[in-house]
């Protein structure tokens, strides 16, 4: 949710840890703040609003040091405002911290700690530990790794922390546990961030901090323990990603730059992992899984959002290809009800960030309850990787913009792997059937290119209803997750209405909703429930509503009655998917873009959902 970035080194740490926010502000943007220290003490800068005003009010200010930290924030206890914005400091102002996570105990830490006279500034949890820390300090006459160590063992909830103290300005303090953090490893210098993205300008090297542990930082050295004060030796990984990555590349946004980096991310995913000539699918991750997976009783899909959409996608093929009965749960959901879960279960979590609280939690319920869990993650070195028995990675890439595009397509692409991965396994699919799907999948990424050609059509549809205030999704089969897909894609970026159906339970209610001024866009391409979702469509037309139809090219049957029809190359339905996504994620940034809306950063929204 929220964003952390820290330095320590030899170079002037306000660029670095600036720069480090407007990377990160897709995580958070309701305030921003930096810490530095140099000669004369501390300093810190602090606004509501984007990291530009925060910048603009600091700029004629001395920003020297070579140690700072940095936020940006996404609301959680309190307001936005200046005065809840991060670093928040102790009760002497010796110590400021930032945090991204949630202390839920908070208030009962805060009772005793007005009785012990401390004064808060904030209406935040974050001031609340840092207090804490300083109180254990004093009572307890130790050094602040120690107090932070024996805080964050009365604190529950989820943190990742940096702490700079004054009376000791060669050092910072971090620490997490179900919040993301890693470390960036430099030649007399470390970075810290909530992940990747601040750090790759300047070193490839770096250590994902684990749940449970606290690193000693300084320019030179780095010391990690346990909370249970075990110190652990360090693993140095190195990066993949690349800077240019993390650009616009000459878009106008970054949404738009990832709906045109599908062809080559959905190309990327499938890499190494089939043999179209052979009728094979080779998924190294869960190799070692591959007997059990012939004996299972069911599968258990756990996701949220963007990402239980495609875990819907993976139900219908799963089930078809496999024959495996799957069940998709909402992760929120699912850790909260007591669910009967068995050693012959599998449990796939799906997770663009690999970080998404509720998903974590569902892992580790699923996993006392003795399942198998494979992951399925964009992330390299994040959490669920580490969780999970086992998994695949969707290699899209970084994900900048908040709406998932390529992560969707992406996770679409390896549940669609996985489907023919356990059929062929099984053995409910013969050699030639799969030969002649994965030489359909093969080709799609071009496919995904002439989907993408419909833009400027995609553009004039945009205008004529970017006014509506509702809007309905309808499709059927492997549409049908689709449309839901669809519909939050509006939601989120354009704050229209709008609502994802199966098209046959439009009659059970939504069609009172429908007037001339209500779009009602179908799923609408030739497949096996083709002629159903044309009695669909000539239900709306009675009733006036205006059709956008995703069809088939060449469709003549849905052209004669839909008011805007979106050609998209012909696929097998296994494949639907995967094509009928793009021009919904078009009309989406469009009509957002005409809207006026922030399309990368939609209000209220984080990329990253790291509390529960």
């Amino acid at each position: 949710m929220c964003g952390i970035v820290g330095y320590i080194g030899f170079r002037e740490a306000w660029p670095i840890v600036l720069k480090g926010l407007k990377r990160l502000e897709y995580r958070g943007y309701d305030s921003a703040g930096i810490a530095l220290m140099n000669n004369t003490g501390q300093h810190i800068y602090k606004k509501a609003g984007k990291v530009a005003v925060l910048e603009e009010f600091a700029a004629a200010q001395d920003k020297s040091g070579t140690i700072g930290i940095g936020h940006t924030r996404w609301a959680t206890h309190g307001a936005p405002s200046d005065r809840n914005s991060h670093p928040h400091t102790s009760n002497n102002h010796k110590l400021s911290i930032i945090h991204n996570g949630i202390i839920e105990n908070y208030a009962t830490l805060k009772e005793e700690l007005i009785e012990r006279g401390h004064e808060f500034k904030s209406d935040t949890d974050t001031e609340v530990l840092i207090h804490l820390v300083e109180e254990i300090q004093k009572i307890e006459q130790i050094d602040l790794m120690e107090a932070v160590r024996l805080a964050l063992q009365e604190v529950s909830g989820a943190y990742a922390i940096v702490i700079m103290d004054q009376d000791n300005p060669d050092r910072l303090i971090a620490a997490r546990k179900g919040s993301p953090m890693v470390i960036g490893v430099g030649a007399g210098e470390y970075f810290i961030a909530s992940d990747a993205t601040p750090i790759i300008e300047y070193t490839k090297n770096v250590i994902y901090l684990k749940d449970g542990e606290i690193a000693l930082i300084t320019k030179n050295d780095l010391l990690i323990k346990q909370l249970d004060n075990v110190v652990q030796t360090p693993l140095i990984q190195e990066l993949e990603l690349k800077l240019e990555m993390l650009e616009k590349g000459g878009f106008d946004h970054f949404m738009l730059k990832e709906i045109y980096e599908q062809p080559r991310s959905i190309k990327d995913c499938m890499r190494g992992r089939i043999y179209p000539q052979e009728g094979k699918v080779q998924l190294g991750g869960i190799k070692e899984f591959a007997e059990k997976l012939k004996n299972i009783d069911r599968i258990i899909i756990v996701a949220c959002g963007t990402s239980w959409h495609a875990g819907l996608v993976g139900e219908y093929l799963i089930e078809e290809y496999a024959r495996i009965p799957v069940e998709v749960e909402y992760a929120s959901e699912f850790r909260y009800r007591n669910p009967i879960i068995t050693e012959k279960d599998v449990v796939i979590a799906i997770s663009q960030s690999g970080e998404t609280a509720d998903t974590m939690a569902a892992i580790e319920m699923a996993k006392e309850r003795g399942a198998t869990i494979f992951g399925i993650c964009n992330v390299a070195g994040a959490s669920i990787p580490r969780l999970t028995d086992a998994g695949v990675y969707t290699h899209a890439g970084p994900e900048i913009g908040v709406a998932s595009t390529k992560a969707f397509t992406a996770q679409v692409t390896v549940l669609t792997l996985m489907a023919f991965y356990m059929a062929q396994q099984k053995g409910t699919i013969t050699t030639s059937k799969l030969i002649e799907l994965l030489t359909e999948l093969d080709h799609i990424p071009e496919k995904v290119e002439l989907a993408l050609e419909s833009n400027d059509l995609i553009k004039e549809v945009s205008e004529k209803i970017k006014d509506s205030t509702n809007c309905l999704f309808l499709g059927r089969g492997t549409g049908f997750p689709v449309a839901l897909e669809g519909a939050l894609k509006l939601k989120e970026i354009s704050y229209i209405h709008a609502e994802g159906y199966p098209a046959a339970e439009m009659k059970h209610g939504p069609i009172a909703l429908i007037t001339e001024e209500m779009p009602v866009v179908f799923i609408a391409t030739q497949n096996s429930s083709y002629e159903k979702v044309i009695s669909n469509i000539q239900e709306v037309k009675a009733r006036k509503g205006k059709v956008i139809a995703i069809v088939t090219a060449g469709d003549t049957e849905v052209k004669k009655m839909a008011d805007y029809c979106i050609e998209i190359p012909d696929a097998n339905e296994a494949f639907l998917p995967l094509l009928a996504t793009i021009p919904l994620q078009l009309l989406s940034y469009h009509i957002a873009v005409m809207r006026g809306c922030n399309v990368d950063q939609p209000r209220n929204l984080a990329k990253s959902v790291t509390v529960e």
